[in-house]
């Protein structure tokens, strides 16, 4: 093995040491397999809209910085949102952007000189602590109640001790995928208000959702002025073209906006979510078909004495493998993870994310097809396991 030259280890040195501890976000490798472990629309386009876009996409002036061309898709995702009057709407290169824009616009030490605070449920996702480690802000994580239920008294209470700088709350929740109660979110979207903490309600899984948070805020858009909702074209069915959108009370996205890298959203970004929206009907059939896939996966999973399969409001089921202690869930979880990768079908085990997702196993709702296949591997693993 080649010794590091003193010049390589002095240039290691200068890298952050909580940096140097952590591990890089895993992406694993799909290639063969059923991919069903990063909650993607399943669908490509048409030949006939591949053609359409590679023709529009073709005529796009690589050579030249993205234009006011952006703001038309501002607009449009605007009016495909039904934004509401008052509202400003701000683009990331993903989520993940929008949520390291919040915390560098909002990484101020209180008086103390304490760091600030972000506060969210746990499980959860990741990005929201992540984005908080490295941009110097304390993440504290308040853990989910029975069956993932919001646990109102302790969020409420993270939020008058700590007195967050960002309170996030997924509706519906990555990985659970369930949406709590209006009276839960309410109350600590309230509790947030009163201590002057911002409210971001991540709504990436909208198209599989039964609610959004939006028509609660037009209904009282006095009580939510300190509340920002994000969403992510991904999950609509571009995940490859990275777009995210944030959208709250004009004045405070003003003020976000101006942390926002310029040129984020490349041309070929925008045309691609332009192009996409003019076909929302295309879109909208599609999640229509992934919300009776999931009705069809979540039936058949329950027929499965060996798994339990919570309720879902997105585009993936979150079950357990079961099993008796921590130990037994792990190794059974870790078991049909590995017999469903050897039958050609990749999900995602999640078991050792939180001690409350212990033996689960994350599962993208796919095509018919897909389904079927990850059914059927399924029974065969839990054969070998149990």
């Amino acid at each position: 093995m080649t010794t590091p030259s003193l010049a390589a280890v002095a240039a290691l040195s200068r890298i952050r040491q909580d940096v140097r501890g952590m591990h890089a976000y895993a992406v694993q490798d799909s290639k063969g397999m059923v991919k069903l472990d990063a909650m993607e629309n399943p669908y490509r386009l048409s030949p006939a809209l591949q053609e359409a876009l590679g023709k529009r996409l073709g005529a796009v002036a690589l050579n030249r910085y993205p234009d006011g061309r952006v703001n038309d898709l501002r607009q449009a995702l605007a009016a495909y949102a039904d934004m509401p009057e008052g509202f400003e709407i701000m683009l990331g290169n993903g989520s993940d952007e929008l949520i390291s824009m919040l915390s560098i616009a909002c990484a101020v030490p209180d008086a103390t000189g304490a760091r600030a605070v972000v506060v969210a449920p746990t499980p959860g996702f990741v990005m929201y602590a992540m984005s908080a480690q490295l941009l110097g802000l304390d993440f504290v994580g308040v853990p989910l109640g029975t069956d993932f239920a919001l646990d109102v008294p302790a969020m409420v209470g993270a939020i008058l001790a700590k007195k967050p700088a960002l309170v996030y709350l997924a509706y519906p929740n990555n990985p659970t995928a369930n949406l709590w109660s209006e009276s839960s979110m309410a109350q600590v979207i309230a509790a947030a208000g009163e201590v002057g903490s911002i409210v971001v309600l991540d709504e990436a899984y909208q198209p599989f959702s039964s609610r959004t948070y939006l028509d609660t805020i037009r209904q009282a858009p006095d009580r939510h002025g300190h509340v920002l909702l994000m969403r992510t074209m991904s999950k609509f069915g571009l995940a490859g073209v990275r777009l995210g959108y944030l959208m709250g009370p004009k004045a405070l996205v003003a003020e976000l906006d101006k942390v926002r890298p310029p040129y984020n959203i490349s041309v070929l970004n925008y045309e691609c979510a332009l192009f996409a929206l003019e076909h929302a009907d295309v879109f909208a059939q599609q999640a229509a078909s992934l919300r009776a896939q999931r009705t069809r996966l979540l039936a058949a999973l329950r027929g499965m004495p060996q798994v339990h399969a919570w309720d879902s409001d997105a585009n993936m089921v979150l079950v357990r493998i079961q099993a008796q202690g921590a130990a037994a869930l792990e190794a059974a979880a870790a078991k049909v993870f590995n017999g469903l990768k050897a039958r050609g079908v990749l999900v995602k085990n999640i078991s050792k994310m939180d001690p409350l997702l212990a033996g689960c196993l994350r599962l993208t709702v796919g095509t018919e097809e897909e389904n079927t296949l990850l059914l059927a591997a399924l029974r065969a693993s839990l054969e070998e396991t149990v």
